[in-house]
């Protein structure tokens, strides 16, 4: 559902975040996330064989994340990635969260 749709700016602080019940129904569809801080942001971490690769993983997912106009917290731990996504403009999660968190599992795909 949320591979095929792209993230649309969400400047508003008017704007509500997601409720925690929207956010648990949204990420069985990403079920390799995890939900944070009282489901105000989206956590995944993945590993990867050595160095180089973990840092290609960042370039791809900067790449989507730029096109896509988005941007993770990401955290590099040598081969150790963590991904991070919340809408700061909103101070919590959004629809777009989900999709690009999507579109970074379909990396690895």
């Amino acid at each position: 559902m949320f591979r095929n749709k792209n993230c649309v700016p969400c400047e508003d602080k008017n704007t509500a975040p997601l409720s925690r019940e929207v956010a648990e129904e949204f990420i069985k569809e990403i079920p390799e996330w995890k939900l944070l801080d009282s489901a105000h942001a989206l956590s995944r971490e993945f590993e990867f064989d050595t160095f180089p690769n973990a840092i290609e993983f960042i370039n791809q997912v900067a790449s989507v994340a730029e096109t896509e106009g988005h941007h993770p917290d990401i955290f590099c731990f040598y081969n150790k990635v963590r991904l991070e996504l919340s809408t700061h403009s909103i101070s919590g999660l959004s629809e777009n969260d989900f999709i690009l968190a999507a579109k970074i599992d379909g990396i690895l795909m």
